[in-house]
């Protein structure tokens, strides 16, 4: 899943740090995130969203396709 979080933080003007401070996680769960090697929990997913003033689609970018049958 690709995401749009470093772009919203840079945005804002905010470290890593100063994001995982406002969202109460570390910031290498932030880092994480945003080299997609994680993927935050749903939870973590609406307070980003809501912190940035987007929704989840506009934040995070699923690109899997299904299957055709």
């Amino acid at each position: 899943m690709n995401n749009r979080v470093k772009e919203h933080r840079e945005g804002q003007g905010w470290s890593q740090g100063e994001l995982a401070r406002r969202l109460g996680v570390s910031r290498q769960t932030i880092n994480a995130v945003e080299t997609d090697k994680y993927d935050p929990s749903l939870p973590l997913a609406l307070r980003m969203a809501k912190l940035f003033e987007v929704g989840v689609p506009d934040l995070f970018i699923d690109d899997w396709t299904p299957e055709a049958e």
